[in-house]
């Protein structure tokens, strides 16, 4: 069973341009990290708001890698675009 992990980002004004490529040479990483299924990029230009929804086999696969941009310095870099930490959320599937 896998998990949705959603990332708010409330980007920075007049940012988005220079975070787009950012994200475009990293999302691969993302993606090929273990435990990833899949990830999509929104942007709500009225907000400058940019939302990363993600599919992981769990939180804990989820953690690892934040664990990972943030000791190389990936983290850092996403959050220098942004007025502040992206907000992560993780929600279970609900059968009903």
């Amino acid at each position: 069973m896998s998990i949705k992990v959603t990332l708010n980002c409330q980007v920075q004004e007049n940012r988005i341009d220079d975070l787009l490529p950012f994200l475009n040479d990293n999302l691969g990483r993302v993606r090929g990290f273990l435990g990833c299924r899949c990830v999509s990029v929104f942007f709500d230009q009225d907000n400058n708001e940019l939302l990363l929804d993600e599919e992981w086999l769990s939180a804990s696969h989820h953690q690892k890698y934040i664990e990972f941009i943030s000791a190389n310095g990936v983290m850092e870099n996403l959050v220098s675009f942004l007025q502040g930490p992206p907000v992560v959320k993780y929600f279970n599937e609900v059968d009903v």
